[in-house]
């Protein structure tokens, strides 16, 4: 198959994986936005190389002609996850959308049934509807669930496949089996504390969402021509910044809310 043919026949496969990373990276935004703990950490995605494409079709004797039925994740998205818990979350808001803009073809649990290189990961296969500049076209997709720590150790591993060509030695084999053991119980220790971990991260967003209204007040009272004032309440903030008492930089942040709205005001009339 020429270059150019193989470009127009991963055309639809890019436009998913792009849709795809940008519907969840909304998701995860919005967590952010109601100042929640968010179930996804990080989305990527890619398309797989015509040369990866090749190689498994050869691998699994699948007909170029019949590549687009046979290949599961020419297109493939990873959600990474902070928490073990946070996966079951993930896949269930994957499938409360089965059957309006995606399709759930197969799920996939190397968590509860780990791989024997250690692999642990959870994967839904999923038909999705792309339409693009040559007509509509509804591609296989893989979608990729997993904690950080198992992302590590997975992107290590799939390093040594290559390098290995798939024939990794027993020894780093073992190594590998051990280092997975080792972020599993990185995860369960991680989910003894999530509840603390959680409630650091909220009330860091919480104070930097502080800091940031009052910085845009302060800048909105110097707009106002009051420099003086402006200045002055600069340094009682800075003096706030570094005590770091959450509570009376709300305070503070109130009382500015309101000599803003006043100057607001005051301009209009």
């Amino acid at each position: 198959m020429e270059t150019l043919q193989w470009k127009k026949k991963l055309i639809p496969y890019e436009q998913a994986v792009r849709e795809l990373e940008v519907k969840f990276q909304n998701i995860a935004h919005q967590y952010q936005v109601l100042n929640q703990h968010s179930l996804i950490e990080l989305v990527t995605g890619r398309v797989k190389t015509i040369s990866s494409i090749l190689e498994k079709a050869r691998k699994k004797d699948i007909p170029l002609s019949a590549i687009s039925e046979k290949i599961e994740d020419i297109a493939g998205i990873r959600i990474i996850c902070q928490f073990v818990e946070d996966i079951d979350k993930v896949v269930h808001l994957i499938r409360e959308r089965n059957g309006k803009d995606l399709w759930i073809v197969e799920e996939k649990d190397y968590i509860e049934n780990t791989k024997a290189s250690g692999y642990r990961s959870y994967h839904i296969i999923i038909q999705y509807p792309v339409y693009t500049a040559i007509g509509e076209k509804k591609v296989l997709a893989e979608i990729q669930i997993r904690t950080l720590a198992m992302n590590f150790w997975a992107i290590i591993e799939h390093s040594l496949q290559y390098k290995y060509k798939q024939n990794i030695p027993k020894e780093i084999s073992k190594r590998l089996l051990n280092a997975a053991e080792a972020a599993f119980k990185l995860d369960k220790e991680m989910s003894m504390i999530r509840n603390e971990i959680i409630e650091a991260q909220e009330l860091f967003q919480l104070k930097s969402d502080i800091i940031a209204d009052i910085v845009k007040n302060i800048e909105n009272l110097h707009g106002t021509g009051n420099l003086t004032e402006a200045e002055d309440i600069q340094r009682q903030f800075l003096k706030l910044w570094r005590e770091g008492n959450i509570e009376k930089l709300k305070k503070f942040n109130q009382q500015l809310d309101m000599i803003v709205q006043i100057y607001d005001v005051q301009s209009l009339s």
